[in-house]
C-alpha cells in the first residue's frame, strides 16, 4: 500500500464508527460487518470479499491501541493542510517545509544518504522506514481463520488443528524467483528499494515500484514454480491453543504464526475467529453460565434442597428459599466460565415453577383444600386497582 492510500483512508468510516469510539464499539462494529461479507457466506462475491479484506485492515489498525495512535497522528499532521513543498518544487499553504514526503518515507532513490527525520519516526508505521538500495526484509502477510468449538471447550479452553493456506519463500528457488543457475538483478527503475517517489500534485508520495511489483529485484529467466514472484502458496496444519472463556465470535490474534517473511523478515500473524455451539442445557453470560431449573409448586412454596448440573462436573445442591417465585435467579459462586486471572465466574440458576398437566384424586383434593384455606388472597388485587387508577 503506498503511503498516499494509507493517508487517505478513512477506517473510522470503513467500519461505521466515530474516532473517539472505544475498543468495545469498534470490536462490535467489526464483528457485524465480518459476518455480513465473510466470503464463506457471499462464494464468488468479488465486491463482498474486497469488503471483508477492508473491513479486516481497518479493525486490525483501529484495534490495535499502537497502530491506531500512529494512524490517527498520522492523517493529522498530513491531511492538516499544513503545506509541504512537492515534488515538482513549489509550495502550498503556508508556513511551507523544504522537503518532498517521498523523501519522508524513504521513497527517493539514492535515500542512503540521507538518514533520521520523519521516515525514521513513522518507520514502524509504513513498513520499514526509510529504504535504500540493499534489499529490506519484509513482514509476512496475516492469515485468517476459523475455528468452531464445542460449549464445554470454549469454556474450559482447548487446543484445536487448523488447516492454514498461505504464501512463503518458493522452496524451488529458495524465494529469489529467479531459474536454477541465476540470480536476479537489481531493479534500475527503485534502485532495489522497492518504492519510488510520485508527484501528486503539490505533494510527493512513496508508492511501490511497478517495474518491479515492490520487490526491488527484476528477474529475467523467472523460477518454473512460482513464475519469478518468489513466492508460493503452502498449506499446513498447526495446533492452535483456544483460551478458556473465550466467546463466540472473538477473534484471537497470534503473533507469528501467520505467513513467513522474506528475506529475514518476520512472519505475519495468524488471526483466528472462534464460534461455539449451543449447548442443550447451559448457556452463558459474560463469565458466567446460564441454566434453568423447574421445581414444584410445594417446593418453591416450602422451600427445599434442588440438585443443579454444572457443566463437566458434579451436580451441586441448591437451598431454594420458601416462598421463592417463579424466574427467581440464585446464584452458585466458581461454577461458571474460566476468566483469564484463573479465578471462574457464576453459575446463575433460574428457578422455573411448574404446572403438572394431570392430577389425581389425592393430588386434586389437596389442592382444593389450599385454595379453600388462601381464598382470602388474592394476587390480583393491586394490579386491578392500579388499572383504576390509572
Amino acid at each position: 500500500m503506498s503511503t498516499k492510500d494509507y493517508l487517505e483512508k478513512d477506517y473510522y468510516k470503513v467500519l461505521g464508527v466515530p474516532k473517539d469510539a472505544g475498543t468495545a464499539e469498534i470490536k462490535k462494529a467489526y464483528r457485524k460487518l465480518a459476518v455480513e461479507f465473510h466470503p464463506d457466506k457471499n462464494k464468488g462475491d468479488t465486491k463482498a470479499e474486497e469488503r471483508f479484506k477492508e473491513i479486516s485492515e481497518a479493525y486490525d489498525v483501529l484495534a490495535d491501541d499502537k497502530r491506531r495512535k500512529e494512524y490517527d497522528e498520522a492523517r493529522t499532521l498530513f491531511g492538516s493542510g499544513g503545506g509541504f513543498r512537492g515534488a515538482g518544487g513549489g509550495q502550498s499553504g503556508t508556513g511551507g517545509f523544504p522537503f518532498d514526503l517521498g523523501d519522508i518515507f524513504g521513497g527517493q532513490q539514492g535515500g542512503a544518504g540521507n538518514t533520521g527525520g520523519l521516515g525514521d519516526i513513522f518507520g514502524g508505521l509504513f513498513g520499514g522506514g526509510r529504504q535504500t538500495g540493499r534489499q529490506q526484509p519484509r513482514r509476512g502477510t496475516d492469515v485468517e481463520s476459523e475455528v468452531t468449538l464445542g460449549f464445554a471447550d470454549a469454556v474450559d479452553g482447548a487446543t484445536v488443528p487448523i488447516r492454514l493456506t498461505s504464501s512463503e519463500p518458493c522452496r524451488h528457488c529458495n524465494g529469489t524467483g529467479a531459474a536454477a543457475g541465476t540470480t536476479p538483478r537489481m531493479c534500475p527503475t527503485c534502485a532495489g528499494s522497492g518504492n519510488v517517489s510520485k508527484p501528486q500534485g503539490g505533494f510527493g508520495f512513496s508508492e511501490p515500484c511497478r517495474d518491479c511489483k515492490g520487490r526491488g529485484l527484476l528477474v529475467d529467466d523467472p523460477c518454473i514454480v512460482c513464475n519469478g514472484s518468489g513466492r508460493a502458496k503452502s498449506s499446513r496444519t498447526m495446533q492452535v491453543r483456544i483460551p478458556a472463556g473465550v466467546q463466540d465470535g472473538q477473534r484471537i490474534r497470534l503473533k507469528g504464526k501467520g505467513a513467513p517473511g522474506e528475506r529475514g523478515g518476520p512472519a505475519g500473524d495468524l488471526y483466528v475467529v472462534v464460534h461455539v455451539k449451543a449447548h442443550s442445557v447451559f448457556g452463558r453470560k459474560g463469565d458466567n453460565l446460564t441454566v434453568t431449573v423447574p421445581v414444584t409448586f410445594p417446593e418453591a412454596a416450602l422451600g427445599a434442597d434442588v440438585t443443579v448440573p454444572t457443566l463437566g462436573g458434579i451436580p451441586v445442591t441448591l437451598k431454594l428459599p420458601a416462598g421463592t417465585g417463579n424466574g427467581r435467579t440464585l446464584r452458585v459462586r466458581g461454577r461458571g466460565a474460566a476468566r483469564k486471572d484463573g479465578t471462574r465466574g457464576d453459575l446463575l440458576v433460574t428457578i422455573e415453577v411448574t404446572v403438572p398437566q394431570h392430577l389425581n384424586d389425592k393430588a386434586r383434593e389437596a389442592l382444593e383444600a389450599f385454595r379453600e384455606a388462601t381464598v382470602a388472597h388474592d394476587p390480583r388485587a393491586d394490579l386491578l386497582d392500579a388499572a383504576k387508577g390509572a
